[in-house]
This record gives C-alpha cells, structure tokens and sequence, in this order.
C-alpha cells in the first residue's frame, strides 16, 4: 500500500505540472518524513551528493559541451550539406542523407533533440523542396534524432551503466550494431517510401539537377575534422587509452576547438549560447538524475522497490513473458516521463528479476533504450514531436505523428530481432573487451 501511495503521491505532482526532478525530489522527502526516522532528513543532501559524486556521472556535462559546440556552430548543417552532395544520385538518397546525418550527428552531439534541432532546421525544408511529403520529411528527422541516445557518447546509456552496475565501455560497444542496424532500417524505408511517392507523382515529379565533383570537394574541409573528432574519441575510448570521462572532457575541448578554428566563433558573444546550452542542460540532467536517485533511495528503504520485484517473481512467468510485461512498462512510461527518469525510477525494480530470469543486462540496456526511443516519437509527450513543430511549424502535428509511426513500427522489429538474435549487440562488447 506505501508502494501505491508513493505512485499516486508521484503522478499527483507531475500532472499537477510541476517540473520533474522538483517532484520526485518532493515526494521522496514527503514519504522521508511520514515514514521513516526524524533524523533521517539529515541525510538528504548527503545521499544526494554521495549519488551524484560519481566519476561516470562526471561526463554527463563534458560531452554536453560537445553536443553544445557542434549544436550551436553550423556544424550540423554542412554535415547534412556534404552527405545530400555525395548521395544525391542515390534513388531517394536525399533521405539516407539525412538518416545518415542525424546518426553522425548523434554520435557527436550525444542528444536526440540537440540532432532533431540542428539536422532537421536545414533538412525538412530542403526535402520538402524536393518532392518529400511533409509527413515522410518529419518522419525522418524525428526518427532519426532518436538515434542520440542509442550511438555512443549516449547520455542515456551513461545512466544505465550507473543504476545498473554494468560496464559502460561494454554498454557503448554493444549499442553500435543495433544503432547501424536501425539507420540502416531507417534509411531503407525512407528511400522506399520517396520512391514510391515519385512514381506515382508521375511527370509532376521533382528532378533535382546534380551537384558538381567541384561542389562535392569543396564542402569536405568543413566536415573532415569533426568526422575525424568522432573517430579520434571512438579510437581512444574504444581502444583503451582513456576513461569515458576522460573521453568526454578531450571530446568537448576538442569540439570547442573545432568550432572556433573552423567557424571563427572566439568571441564572448559566439562562445556564449555554447556555455550557456550546457550549464542549463547539465544542470537539469543532474538535478533530475540526484533527485531520481534519492527517489529511489526511498523506495529502497521502504522495501517498495524488493517488494514489487518479489512480487514479480511470485507471477512465475516464463523468461520472455517477464520481458515482455517489463517492455510494455517501460514503453507506457515513455508516453510520459523522458528516458533519464524511466532509467532511474525503474531500475532498482525491475533489473534484480531480469537478472534472476537469466537475462544480459547489457542486452537488456540496448532493448530498453530502444523502447525508450519510441517514447520519444510516440504521442502524448514525444519529445521530438515538439521540436519538429518549433523546426517547422507550418507542418500539422497530425502529420508529424502519421509520419514517424511507420518508424515506430521498424523499431519494434529491432527489438525483436535482437531478442531473436542476442548476439548482435553482445558480439563486439565480447570481441573487443572479451567475455565476461
């Protein structure tokens, strides 16, 4: 029954619209003061720092910074210029551009809606302009951004590593496969799709005259050095000659560099929105992330969290049943709360009985994070869905929605093929760091 108060108590002041991490910070201390010792309040801000001061967490902000710089330069733009130049003659090869874009985006930046903003604010209209349906152009850029919390640096997968306890070297290896496999499903339909739309467009289709090899050149030097930026912090984290926050503190400096040797952005004024992204957005991830913590801290020492493990294993479902009422959880949450708090709020329930049932929870940390990738495209409260309107507004929500379901559906099929063939996300993990 505490159990259900806590839910309750927890919904009330998340729709009674106050921010996230104010409300699970509330509730936790509401629930400290009714239930557990007077002396226990004492101990808030130092669970709340003891939780934060983790050197994992330590790279959450750096590869902000990073994200922040390439978000805020025009980086993103002439990615997504250069790769429409080289895959122009491709059928439907405006969209695996952008496809591709927001993955290389992604991997940088480390932020779905940091890689919906940049790539989709050039990307939508230029297909538009050629031929692409408003649905199909929204479609893509919001699918696509969702690729930011599965390619490594993932942010989400930095918490998992944390509330889990598992590896985040391996986690970052074993989301590589899965994300290509999903870019790659995400760029086959989109040249599908464009290519049906052409043919039954008929004479009225649009033909793009085609870009010069002078034109395709001359937009590489720009783009060449955060692609070599990638690769450099891939190979030193990859390889073992630096931590994840090692990586990410060289890969923000790095970007910054970048930015302002590539895009002349020295002064104060240039600098300024980049320090000012990340402040905010670390701020706000750390709140969140120390209040989820001393949340859960709560429902652990009222036995909220073993008892509703416990009661899982009391249903006795078989193995792939308990995965599959855990999968539709995570998938409901993600219609409301973002992926930071699902992780965190959930964690500590339902990861022992995963375990228990025999389960990677590696692989398991890909699947969620794959789950939580709809959520961020699902209605009521996707995520993406929102910044799509703020890039391009005079698209209908209807149509946003209408276009990014058939992307929801090809995440589905990831995720069951993955269950079916486990070792697509656990081959390189193995392979690189061996078997654990």
């Amino acid at each position: 029954m505490i159990g259900i108060y806590y839910g309750l108590a927890t919904l009330a002041a998340m729709f009674a619209g106050m921010p996230i991490a104010f409300a699970l910070g509330s509730v936790a201390v509401l629930f400290m003061m009714i239930y557990m010792p007077a002396s226990s309040l004492d101990t808030v801000t130092q669970n709340v720092y003891e939780e934060l001061a983790s050197i994992t967490l330590l790279s959450i902000p750096l590869f902000i910074l990073k994200g922040a710089a390439i978000g805020k330069s025009r980086a993103g733009k002439d990615l997504y210029s250069a790769l429409h130049a080289w895959m122009q003659r491709v059928p439907g090869g405006l969209g695996i551009a952008n496809v591709l874009a927001c993955a290389l985006f992604a991997a940088m930046a480390g932020s779905s809606p940091a890689t919906c903003s940049a790539i989709g604010s050039a990307g939508i209209p230029e297909m538009r302009q050629r031929g692409y349906s408003p649905g199909l152009a929204s479609g893509i850029i919001a699918a696509g951004g969702t690729l930011g919390i599965l390619l490594p640096p993932s942010i989400t997968m930095i918490l998992y590593s944390v509330a889990a306890e598992q590896s985040l070297g391996r986690l970052f290896l074993a989301s590589i496969i899965p994300g290509v496999m999903l870019m790659l499903l995400f760029a086959a339909y989109a040249a599908w799709r464009f290519t049906r739309d052409q043919h039954l467009a008929g004479e009225s289709a649009y033909v793009e005259p085609p870009a010069t090899w002078r034109d395709k050149v001359r937009l590489l030097p720009r783009v060449g050095p955060f692609l070599i930026l990638l690769l450099g912090v891939m190979v030193a984290l990859y390889g073992g000659y630096a931590t994840p926050s090692e990586t990410a503190g060289l890969g923000g400096l790095l970007a910054l560099g970048l930015v302002i040797g590539v895009y002349r952005m020295w002064k104060p004024s240039d600098l300024s929105p980049i320090l000012s992204a990340t402040i905010r957005e670390s701020t706000m991830l750390m709140f969140i992330i120390g209040m989820s913590l001393l949340y859960s801290y709560v429902m652990s020492y009222l036995h909220i969290s073993q008892s509703a493990a416990q009661w899982i294993v009391d249903q006795h479902l078989s193995r792939w049943a308990l995965l599959s009422a855990i999968l539709v959880l995570v998938a409901c949450l993600g219609f409301f709360l973002p992926p930071v708090s699902i992780i965190v709020m959930t964690a500590s329930i339902i990861l022992p009985p995963l375990k228990a049932a025999g389960f990677n929870l590696v692989w398991f940390g890909v699947i969620m994070t794959i789950i939580m990738e709809m959520g961020l495209i699902h209605p009521p409260v996707g995520l993406n869905l929102f910044v799509i309107r703020n890039v391009a507004p005079d698209i209908p929500l209807k149509q946003v929605i209408l276009g990014v379901l058939p992307f929801v559906g090809l995440m589905m099929l990831a995720v069951v093929i993955l269950c079916v063939f486990p070792d697509l996300s656990l081959v390189m993990p193995d392979w690189i760091l061996g078997k654990k």
